[in-house]
Order: structure tokens, then C-alpha cells, then sequence
């Protein structure tokens, strides 16, 4: 799992990030989603090691990242937060502009990085989401079913802490099965392993609530502070064909609303998990876009 990466460790914006990179080529960003950990690129990362230098972290709250407990108003689990983390990383790491992919939160965290630092940004990848306030804005009795954990884990500490910490391997894993995925098959062993020790413990548990809580409350703020603001470099959007994202929005439209240049992308036959799902059908299109 990633030995050919070096692992380090970073303070940067007061938290410690975890992460592995390696590679050679223009430095290339990946951001994992919930409930999951930089191991989601462990399917892609060697072969786009040979034309990208890659940094994958863990998002705070997430992996072995720090999970500092959440502020009344939700604000250190912001997306614009997360995202000044990743900046700070990479510069961190001496790269001042760089490309991003980010798959479901750390698709958001993209977004708003896109938008608050459009400068270090040269191209960004979109996987399986529509933007956060899009998807608030037109939720209804289908949506709220089909992804009820957003409705869930934004209720009061310690409410969703509590149930899911009675049995979070069991959320864990039939998060992972859900979503058009059919199961949990796609997922090595030891992968699903890491994710379960990393996700089954009170301070993780109550990080990613409190991710969950700043998308509902204060992204929701910074969004709508950037109604006139759009991404300017070129955005690519992918998302499953079975998955919720595909079925109940319409991804490149949403994403073409927040971009100033047209906004690329299409379906791949995947549920939510593109990276681990199909990732040589990941892998031709990333090349594709962002240069090989």
C-alpha cells in the first residue's frame, strides 16, 4: 500500500497532516472523501507516479491526520479551513501551483481551495459530487433517503457520535457497499482494514461529523459570500454511472454554474468509489487531462 511513497508528517495551520508523496513531473494533488483515507489512490498512484509528482494527505479529521474537536460555530472543519491546510502543505512541500483532484469531501475542500487561492490552481478534477449548496438547494424525499447521513451526522454533538460509535465498523462498511457500489468487494482487505482503524475511534467519529456540520452551516455562509466568484482554471468533472450524484443531479451543468471556462467531464461506469471501482479508466482520463 503506497511503500514506494515517503510518509511524513507536517504542521502546517496548526494541525498535523499525514501524508505520502513521490513521483516525478508537475506536482499533482489528491484529496480523498469520507469516510475513507489517502489509501483510495493506492490503484492509481504508481502509474501516475511516472508523470506527476503526487502528494496525497489526509484531510484533517481524517487517516492519521489531527482530529482537534469541533468550535461552536463549526469553523476548523470548514472547507476553506481545509483547504488553507492543503496550501499551506504544498507550499510546505516547495510547490506554490500545482493540479488537484478531489473525490467527494475532498472534492469540496477543492473547490473552495479553487476559489480562495485561484492562483494555485492550474487545473482541478471533480469526482462523483455536485457542489455542496447545489445539492442542499435541491434536496428532496429521494435525496434525503438516499444520502441521510448528510441529514444524520449534522445533528448535535454527541447525538450521531454516540449511534455510530456503537457500531462503526458496521457504518463504515456499509457506507463503503452503498452508493451504487454493490458491495465492498472493490476494496483489498488490507486497505478496508486501514480505514476501519482509522475511522473506528470517538475522535474520528466526531471529526467527520463536525465535517459534515460545517457543510451545513458555515461552507453554506462562505458560498453564498462567493455568489459573483467562479473557478477560473479548467475544471474536469467524472462520476459514476450507478452512483447518487449521476442519477438525481446533473454534475456538469451544476459545475459549469461556478466555472468561468467550460467545464469538461462524463460518467464512468463506477458507483461513488471511482478511484478504487475503475481506476485505469480513472487513470486514462486524469492523464488525459492533465497532461501525461
Amino acid at each position: 500500500m503506497l511503500e514506494n511513497f515517503r510518509r511524513q508528517q507536517l504542521q502546517v495551520n496548526g494541525v498535523t497532516i499525514n501524508l505520502r508523496h513521490g513521483g516525478s513531473g508537475p506536482p499533482l494533488l489528491l484529496l480523498h472523501g469520507f469516510p475513507q483515507t489517502h489509501l483510495i489512490w493506492h490503484k492509481v498512484a504508481e502509474k501516475l507516479a511516472q508523470h506527476y509528482t503526487l502528494v496525497m494527505p489526509d484531510l484533517r479529521g481524517y487517516g492519521d491526520s489531527s482530529r482537534p474537536p469541533g468550535e461552536p460555530d463549526h469553523s476548523n472543519y470548514s472547507k476553506r479551513v481545509m483547504a488553507q491546510d492543503m496550501v499551506e502543505l504544498m507550499r510546505a512541500l516547495g510547490h506554490q501551483s500545482f493540479y488537484l483532484c478531489g473525490h467527494d469531501r475532498g472534492g469540496r475542500v477543492a473547490h473552495r481551495l479553487a476559489l480562495d487561492h485561484r492562483n494555485a490552481v492550474s487545473k482541478l478534477m471533480i469526482l462523483d459530487i455536485s457542489p455542496t449548496r447545489t445539492m442542499y438547494e435541491a434536496t428532496d424525499k429521494t435525496f434525503a433517503t438516499m444520502y441521510y447521513h448528510w441529514f444524520f451526522m449534522i445533528q448535535p454533538a454527541p447525538v450521531p457520535e454516540t449511534l455510530i460509535g456503537n457500531s462503526a465498523a458496521f457504518l463504515l462498511k456499509t457506507t463503503l457497499g452503498n452508493w451504487g457500489s454493490n458491495g465492498t468487494q472493490f476494496i483489498d482487505d488490507a486497505v478496508m482494514a486501514d480505514y476501519e482503524r482509522c475511522f473506528c475511534r470517538p475522535d474520528a467519529i466526531h471529526a467527520a461529523c463536525e465535517d459534515y456540520r460545517a457543510a451545513a452551516s458555515i461552507d453554506l455562509e462562505h458560498d453564498r459570500d462567493h455568489d459573483t466568484s467562479k473557478i477560473a482554471c479548467p475544471v474536469r468533472v467524472l462520476w459514476g454511472d450507478h452512483g447518487v450524484v449521476g442519477r438525481l443531479f446533473k454534475p456538469l451543468d451544476d459545475w459549469q454554474e461556478k466555472c468561468e471556462k467550460a467545464v469538461t467531464g462524463k460518467a464512468l461506469p463506477a458507483g461513488h468509489f471511482i478511484a478504487e471501482q475503475v481506476p485505469e479508466l480513472l487513470l486514462a482520463d486524469m492523464l488525459e487531462f492533465f497532461g501525461s
